[in-house]
Protein backbone atom coordinates (compact mmCIF):
# COMPACT_ATOMS: atom_id res chain seq x y z
CA UNK A 1 0.00 0.00 0.00
CA UNK A 2 1.30 3.43 -0.91
CA UNK A 3 1.75 5.56 2.17
CA UNK A 4 0.15 8.97 2.55
CA UNK A 5 1.31 11.79 4.80
CA UNK A 6 -0.45 12.17 8.13
CA UNK A 7 -2.28 15.47 8.53
CA UNK A 8 -1.85 16.17 12.23
CA UNK A 9 -4.57 18.19 13.97
CA UNK A 10 -2.79 18.98 17.21
CA UNK A 11 0.75 17.70 16.93
CA UNK A 12 2.80 18.31 20.09
CA UNK A 13 5.85 20.49 19.48
CA UNK A 14 8.42 17.89 20.49
CA UNK A 15 6.95 15.53 17.90
CA UNK A 16 6.30 17.99 15.11
CA UNK A 17 9.87 18.92 14.34
CA UNK A 18 11.02 15.29 14.18
CA UNK A 19 8.19 13.27 12.69
CA UNK A 20 6.04 15.63 10.62
CA UNK A 21 6.80 13.58 7.51
CA UNK A 22 5.51 10.31 8.95
CA UNK A 23 3.18 8.64 6.48
CA UNK A 24 0.39 6.17 6.92
CA UNK A 25 -0.32 3.35 7.32
CA UNK A 26 2.01 3.65 10.31
CA UNK A 27 4.14 0.57 10.95
CA UNK A 28 3.99 -0.12 14.69
CA UNK A 29 5.92 -2.61 16.80
CA UNK A 30 4.04 -3.47 20.00
CA UNK A 31 5.90 -5.02 22.95
CA UNK A 32 4.28 -6.49 26.06
CA UNK A 33 6.67 -8.33 28.43
CA UNK A 34 5.31 -10.80 30.95
CA UNK A 35 7.00 -12.97 33.55
CA UNK A 36 7.49 -16.00 31.28
CA UNK A 37 6.81 -14.57 27.83
CA UNK A 38 7.08 -11.46 25.68
CA UNK A 39 4.11 -10.70 23.46
CA UNK A 40 5.04 -8.86 20.28
CA UNK A 41 3.00 -7.70 17.31
CA UNK A 42 3.25 -5.70 14.12
CA UNK A 43 0.38 -3.33 13.34
CA UNK A 44 -0.41 -1.14 10.38
CA UNK A 45 -2.21 1.69 12.10
CA UNK A 46 -4.73 -0.17 14.29
CA UNK A 47 -4.83 -3.26 12.08
CA UNK A 48 -2.89 -6.22 13.47
CA UNK A 49 -0.64 -7.81 10.85
CA UNK A 50 0.95 -10.51 12.98
CA UNK A 51 1.23 -11.29 16.68
CA UNK A 52 3.38 -13.77 18.55
CA UNK A 53 3.88 -14.86 22.11
CA UNK A 54 7.59 -15.49 22.66
CA UNK A 55 7.84 -18.02 25.47
CA UNK A 56 10.80 -17.94 27.84
CA UNK A 57 11.47 -21.35 29.35
CA UNK A 58 12.25 -21.95 33.00
CA UNK A 59 15.79 -23.00 32.00
CA UNK A 60 16.25 -19.84 29.93
CA UNK A 61 15.14 -17.57 32.76
CA UNK A 62 17.08 -19.45 35.44
CA UNK A 63 20.31 -18.15 33.93
CA UNK A 64 19.48 -14.66 35.24
CA UNK A 65 19.63 -13.58 38.86
CA UNK A 66 17.34 -10.57 38.34
CA UNK A 67 14.69 -9.34 35.93
CA UNK A 68 17.01 -6.56 34.75
CA UNK A 69 19.57 -9.08 33.56
CA UNK A 70 17.00 -10.55 31.15
CA UNK A 71 17.00 -7.39 29.02
CA UNK A 72 19.66 -8.36 26.39
CA UNK A 73 18.03 -11.77 25.92
CA UNK A 74 14.59 -10.26 25.43
CA UNK A 75 15.92 -7.62 23.03
CA UNK A 76 17.49 -10.42 20.97
CA UNK A 77 14.28 -12.41 20.87
CA UNK A 78 12.25 -9.40 19.68
CA UNK A 79 14.86 -8.69 16.99
CA UNK A 80 14.55 -12.33 15.90
CA UNK A 81 10.79 -11.77 15.56
CA UNK A 82 11.40 -8.78 13.30
CA UNK A 83 13.88 -10.69 11.13
CA UNK A 84 11.53 -13.65 10.79
CA UNK A 85 8.85 -11.27 9.55
CA UNK A 86 11.22 -9.40 7.21
CA UNK A 87 10.83 -6.11 9.05
CA UNK A 88 13.92 -3.99 9.64
CA UNK A 89 13.97 -1.57 12.60
CA UNK A 90 14.35 1.41 10.24
CA UNK A 91 11.15 0.36 8.46
CA UNK A 92 9.15 0.90 11.65
CA UNK A 93 7.49 4.26 12.27
CA UNK A 94 6.95 3.89 16.01
CA UNK A 95 7.43 1.41 18.86
CA UNK A 96 5.10 1.21 21.83
CA UNK A 97 5.48 -0.91 24.94
CA UNK A 98 3.53 -1.72 28.03
CA UNK A 99 4.63 0.55 30.86
CA UNK A 100 6.15 -0.90 34.00
CA UNK A 101 6.19 -0.19 37.72
CA UNK A 102 7.11 3.48 37.61
CA UNK A 103 6.59 6.06 40.30
CA UNK A 104 3.15 7.64 39.85
CA UNK A 105 2.35 8.82 36.31
CA UNK A 106 -0.78 9.96 34.51
CA UNK A 107 -2.62 7.94 31.89
CA UNK A 108 -1.60 8.03 28.25
CA UNK A 109 1.76 8.03 26.48
CA UNK A 110 5.24 8.74 27.83
CA UNK A 111 8.32 9.12 25.66
CA UNK A 112 10.87 6.34 26.06
CA UNK A 113 14.09 8.12 27.00
CA UNK A 114 17.17 7.44 29.11
CA UNK A 115 15.64 8.56 32.40
CA UNK A 116 12.49 6.50 31.98
CA UNK A 117 14.47 3.37 31.04
CA UNK A 118 16.95 3.92 33.89
CA UNK A 119 14.11 4.27 36.39
CA UNK A 120 12.36 1.11 35.22
CA UNK A 121 15.54 -0.97 35.21
CA UNK A 122 17.24 0.29 38.36
CA UNK A 123 14.68 2.12 40.50
CA UNK A 124 11.23 0.60 39.88
CA UNK A 125 8.59 0.74 42.56
CA UNK A 126 8.30 -3.05 42.29
CA UNK A 127 10.11 -5.73 40.32
CA UNK A 128 8.01 -6.82 37.34
CA UNK A 129 8.78 -8.09 33.84
CA UNK A 130 6.93 -5.15 32.32
CA UNK A 131 9.81 -2.96 33.53
CA UNK A 132 11.81 -4.34 30.59
CA UNK A 133 9.48 -3.06 27.89
CA UNK A 134 10.89 0.45 27.60
CA UNK A 135 14.45 -0.88 27.44
CA UNK A 136 13.56 -3.25 24.62
CA UNK A 137 11.78 -0.46 22.76
CA UNK A 138 14.70 1.93 23.21
CA UNK A 139 17.26 -0.54 21.88
CA UNK A 140 15.27 -1.27 18.72
CA UNK A 141 14.37 2.39 18.22
CA UNK A 142 18.06 3.32 18.33
CA UNK A 143 18.90 0.62 15.82
CA UNK A 144 16.15 2.04 13.62
CA UNK A 145 17.81 5.44 13.56
CA UNK A 146 15.99 7.08 16.44
CA UNK A 147 12.37 6.35 15.59
CA UNK A 148 9.88 7.38 18.30
CA UNK A 149 9.14 4.99 21.13
CA UNK A 150 6.52 5.27 23.88
CA UNK A 151 5.00 3.45 26.78
CA UNK A 152 1.24 3.77 27.19
CA UNK A 153 -1.08 3.53 30.22
CA UNK A 154 1.50 2.30 32.69
CA UNK A 155 0.58 -0.04 35.53
CA UNK A 156 1.29 2.85 37.89
CA UNK A 157 -1.21 5.35 36.47
CA UNK A 158 -2.09 7.44 39.53
CA UNK A 159 -4.83 10.05 39.38
CA UNK A 160 -6.36 9.19 42.75
CA UNK A 161 -8.26 11.85 44.64
CA UNK A 162 -6.76 12.88 48.01
CA UNK A 163 -9.38 11.01 50.05
CA UNK A 164 -8.42 7.76 48.32
CA UNK A 165 -4.80 7.92 49.43
CA UNK A 166 -5.29 7.38 53.15
CA UNK A 167 -4.19 3.93 54.33
CA UNK A 168 -4.66 4.54 58.04
CA UNK A 169 -0.94 4.90 58.72
CA UNK A 170 0.87 8.18 58.08
CA UNK A 171 3.67 7.89 55.53
CA UNK A 172 2.28 4.71 53.99
CA UNK A 173 -0.26 5.96 51.47
CA UNK A 174 -2.33 3.61 49.33
CA UNK A 175 -0.74 3.05 45.94
CA UNK A 176 -2.47 3.21 42.59
CA UNK A 177 -1.70 -0.06 40.82
CA UNK A 178 -4.27 -1.52 38.45
CA UNK A 179 -4.51 -3.03 34.99
CA UNK A 180 -4.80 0.49 33.57
CA UNK A 181 -3.99 -0.44 29.98
CA UNK A 182 -6.71 -3.03 29.50
CA UNK A 183 -9.30 -1.40 31.74
CA UNK A 184 -9.09 1.95 29.94
CA UNK A 185 -9.25 0.18 26.56
CA UNK A 186 -12.39 -1.79 27.41
CA UNK A 187 -14.03 1.30 28.93
CA UNK A 188 -13.43 3.11 25.66
CA UNK A 189 -14.81 0.15 23.67
CA UNK A 190 -17.99 -0.17 25.76
CA UNK A 191 -18.59 3.58 25.68
CA UNK A 192 -18.34 3.58 21.91
CA UNK A 193 -20.70 0.61 21.60
CA UNK A 194 -23.23 1.99 24.09
CA UNK A 195 -22.94 5.54 22.75
CA UNK A 196 -21.88 7.44 25.85
CA UNK A 197 -18.92 9.72 26.47
CA UNK A 198 -16.34 8.13 28.84
CA UNK A 199 -14.91 11.61 29.44
CA UNK A 200 -18.22 12.67 30.98
CA UNK A 201 -19.16 9.45 32.79
CA UNK A 202 -18.22 7.25 35.73
CA UNK A 203 -17.22 3.69 34.82
CA UNK A 204 -16.01 0.86 37.06
CA UNK A 205 -13.82 -1.79 35.44
CA UNK A 206 -12.75 -5.03 37.12
CA UNK A 207 -9.86 -6.93 35.55
CA UNK A 208 -10.23 -10.59 36.51
CA UNK A 209 -6.94 -12.30 35.78
CA UNK A 210 -3.95 -13.89 37.51
CA UNK A 211 -4.27 -10.85 39.72
CA UNK A 212 -7.57 -9.03 40.20
CA UNK A 213 -7.58 -5.24 40.20
CA UNK A 214 -10.34 -2.69 39.70
CA UNK A 215 -10.57 1.01 39.08
CA UNK A 216 -13.09 3.81 38.98
CA UNK A 217 -12.71 5.95 35.87
CA UNK A 218 -14.37 9.31 36.39
CA UNK A 219 -14.43 11.64 33.38
CA UNK A 220 -11.53 9.70 31.89
CA UNK A 221 -9.28 9.68 34.96
CA UNK A 222 -8.62 6.77 37.32
CA UNK A 223 -9.58 8.41 40.62
CA UNK A 224 -9.59 5.30 42.84
CA UNK A 225 -8.49 1.68 42.58
CA UNK A 226 -8.65 -1.67 44.29
CA UNK A 227 -5.17 -3.09 43.75
CA UNK A 228 -4.39 -6.79 43.52
CA UNK A 229 -3.11 -6.78 47.11
CA UNK A 230 -6.22 -5.07 48.51
CA UNK A 231 -9.25 -6.79 47.07
CA UNK A 232 -10.40 -10.26 45.99
CA UNK A 233 -8.15 -13.28 45.93
CA UNK A 234 -7.40 -14.56 42.43
CA UNK A 235 -6.04 -17.71 40.83
CA UNK A 236 -2.69 -17.35 42.64
CA UNK A 237 -2.83 -14.16 44.72
CA UNK A 238 -4.26 -13.88 48.22
CA UNK A 239 -5.59 -10.35 47.72
CA UNK A 240 -6.39 -8.31 50.82
CA UNK A 241 -5.41 -10.61 53.68
CA UNK A 242 -6.91 -9.29 56.95
CA UNK A 243 -4.13 -7.58 58.89
CA UNK A 244 -4.32 -9.84 61.96
CA UNK A 245 -4.14 -12.94 59.79
CA UNK A 246 -1.28 -11.39 57.81
CA UNK A 247 0.58 -10.76 61.07
CA UNK A 248 -0.02 -14.34 62.13
CA UNK A 249 1.35 -15.68 58.81
CA UNK A 250 4.42 -13.47 59.08
CA UNK A 251 4.99 -14.56 62.68
CA UNK A 252 4.49 -18.29 62.04
CA UNK A 253 5.97 -18.65 58.55
CA UNK A 254 8.03 -15.51 57.99
CA UNK A 255 7.59 -12.38 55.88
CA UNK A 256 8.76 -14.27 52.79
CA UNK A 257 5.85 -16.67 53.06
CA UNK A 258 3.41 -13.79 53.42
CA UNK A 259 4.79 -12.18 50.27
CA UNK A 260 4.62 -15.52 48.44
CA UNK A 261 0.90 -15.73 49.13
CA UNK A 262 0.53 -12.37 47.39
CA UNK A 263 2.50 -13.25 44.26
CA UNK A 264 1.85 -16.90 43.48
CA UNK A 265 0.85 -19.19 46.33
CA UNK A 266 -2.48 -17.71 47.37
CA UNK A 267 -5.99 -17.86 45.95
CA UNK A 268 -6.95 -20.95 43.98
CA UNK A 269 -3.41 -22.30 44.45
CA UNK A 270 -3.77 -22.22 48.23
CA UNK A 271 -7.35 -23.46 48.43
CA UNK A 272 -7.40 -26.02 45.61
CA UNK A 273 -3.79 -26.74 44.62
CA UNK A 274 -4.00 -25.26 41.11
CA UNK A 275 -3.93 -21.83 39.50
CA UNK A 276 -5.83 -23.06 36.42
CA UNK A 277 -9.21 -21.33 36.54
CA UNK A 278 -10.60 -23.54 33.79
CA UNK A 279 -9.75 -26.65 35.78
CA UNK A 280 -11.44 -25.21 38.85
CA UNK A 281 -14.54 -24.39 36.80
CA UNK A 282 -14.60 -27.95 35.41
CA UNK A 283 -14.37 -29.34 38.93
CA UNK A 284 -17.26 -27.15 40.05
CA UNK A 285 -19.34 -28.24 37.04
CA UNK A 286 -18.69 -31.90 37.87
CA UNK A 287 -20.01 -31.52 41.42
CA UNK A 288 -16.93 -30.52 43.41
CA UNK A 289 -18.48 -28.41 46.17
CA UNK A 290 -15.13 -27.02 47.32
CA UNK A 291 -14.37 -25.69 43.84
CA UNK A 292 -17.85 -24.22 43.50
CA UNK A 293 -17.61 -22.49 46.87
CA UNK A 294 -14.18 -21.00 46.11
CA UNK A 295 -15.40 -19.53 42.80
CA UNK A 296 -18.47 -18.09 44.50
CA UNK A 297 -16.29 -16.63 47.26
CA UNK A 298 -14.12 -14.92 44.65
CA UNK A 299 -17.23 -13.46 43.03
CA UNK A 300 -18.55 -12.38 46.43
CA UNK A 301 -15.34 -10.52 47.24
CA UNK A 302 -15.18 -8.94 43.77
CA UNK A 303 -18.76 -7.68 44.08
CA UNK A 304 -18.01 -6.10 47.47
CA UNK A 305 -15.01 -4.25 46.02
CA UNK A 306 -16.97 -3.03 42.99
CA UNK A 307 -19.78 -1.78 45.22
CA UNK A 308 -17.22 0.00 47.38
CA UNK A 309 -15.88 1.91 44.37
CA UNK A 310 -19.43 2.94 43.45
CA UNK A 311 -19.75 4.80 46.75
CA UNK A 312 -16.92 7.15 45.71
CA UNK A 313 -19.26 8.77 43.17
CA UNK A 314 -22.43 8.31 45.28
CA UNK A 315 -23.64 5.48 43.05
CA UNK A 316 -23.57 7.60 39.88
CA UNK A 317 -22.12 4.85 37.66
CA UNK A 318 -22.84 4.60 33.94
CA UNK A 319 -21.38 1.12 33.42
CA UNK A 320 -19.62 -1.72 35.22
CA UNK A 321 -17.28 -3.80 33.04
CA UNK A 322 -15.84 -7.23 33.82
CA UNK A 323 -12.75 -8.04 31.77
CA UNK A 324 -9.62 -10.22 31.88
CA UNK A 325 -9.13 -13.92 31.29
CA UNK A 326 -11.37 -15.12 34.10
CA UNK A 327 -14.29 -13.20 32.65
CA UNK A 328 -14.70 -16.22 30.36
CA UNK A 329 -15.92 -18.18 33.40
CA UNK A 330 -19.68 -17.65 33.52
CA UNK A 331 -19.98 -19.13 37.00
CA UNK A 332 -17.74 -16.33 38.26
CA UNK A 333 -19.26 -13.45 36.30
CA UNK A 334 -22.77 -14.58 37.30
CA UNK A 335 -21.73 -14.57 40.96
CA UNK A 336 -20.51 -11.00 40.58
CA UNK A 337 -23.31 -9.66 38.41
CA UNK A 338 -26.15 -10.86 40.59
CA UNK A 339 -24.80 -8.70 43.44
CA UNK A 340 -23.94 -5.52 41.51
CA UNK A 341 -26.56 -5.25 38.74
CA UNK A 342 -28.58 -2.89 40.94
CA UNK A 343 -25.78 -0.30 40.67
CA UNK A 344 -25.44 0.01 36.87
CA UNK A 345 -25.58 -2.05 33.66
CA UNK A 346 -22.94 -4.78 33.66
CA UNK A 347 -20.92 -5.55 30.53
CA UNK A 348 -18.55 -8.48 30.04
CA UNK A 349 -15.50 -7.96 27.85
CA UNK A 350 -13.75 -11.30 28.31
CA UNK A 351 -10.04 -11.51 27.66
CA UNK A 352 -7.93 -8.42 27.20
CA UNK A 353 -7.22 -5.74 24.60
CA UNK A 354 -3.69 -4.81 25.66
CA UNK A 355 -1.95 -5.18 22.30
CA UNK A 356 -4.73 -3.33 20.47
CA UNK A 357 -4.74 -0.63 23.16
CA UNK A 358 -1.01 -0.06 22.82
CA UNK A 359 -1.22 0.21 19.02
CA UNK A 360 -4.21 2.55 19.17
CA UNK A 361 -2.45 4.77 21.70
CA UNK A 362 0.63 5.02 19.49
CA UNK A 363 -1.57 5.91 16.52
CA UNK A 364 -3.26 8.72 18.42
CA UNK A 365 0.08 10.19 19.42
CA UNK A 366 1.55 9.93 15.91
CA UNK A 367 -1.55 11.62 14.47
CA UNK A 368 -1.30 14.40 17.02
CA UNK A 369 -4.61 13.49 18.66
CA UNK A 370 -2.81 12.97 21.99
CA UNK A 371 0.46 14.29 23.35
CA UNK A 372 3.22 12.14 24.82
CA UNK A 373 4.53 13.30 28.19
CA UNK A 374 8.15 13.36 29.33
CA UNK A 375 8.78 11.30 32.45
CA UNK A 376 11.26 13.83 33.89
CA UNK A 377 8.62 16.58 33.69
CA UNK A 378 6.08 14.81 35.89
CA UNK A 379 4.96 16.29 39.18
CA UNK A 380 6.14 14.36 42.24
Amino acid sequence: MKKKSIQSRAQPCWLAHRFHNVEYPVNILVINPGSTSTKVALFEDEKRVIERKIDHTRDELSAFSSIKEELPMRIGRVKDFLRENKMKPDELDVIVSRGGMLPPVRHGAYVVDDELVETLLNHPVEQHASNLGAGIAQAIAEEGGGIPAFIYDSISVDEMIPLARFSGVKGYDRRSFSHALNTRAVARAVAEREDFDPLKSNVIVAHLGGGISMNLQSNGEIIDVVSADEGPFSTERAGGIPIYQASRIAREKGAGALYAYEIGEGGFTSYLGTNDAREVDRRAASGDDDARLVIEAMGYQAAKSIAGLATVVNGDVRAIILTGGMSHIKRLTDAIEERIAFIAPVFIMAGELEMEALAAGACRVMRGEESAAIFADRED
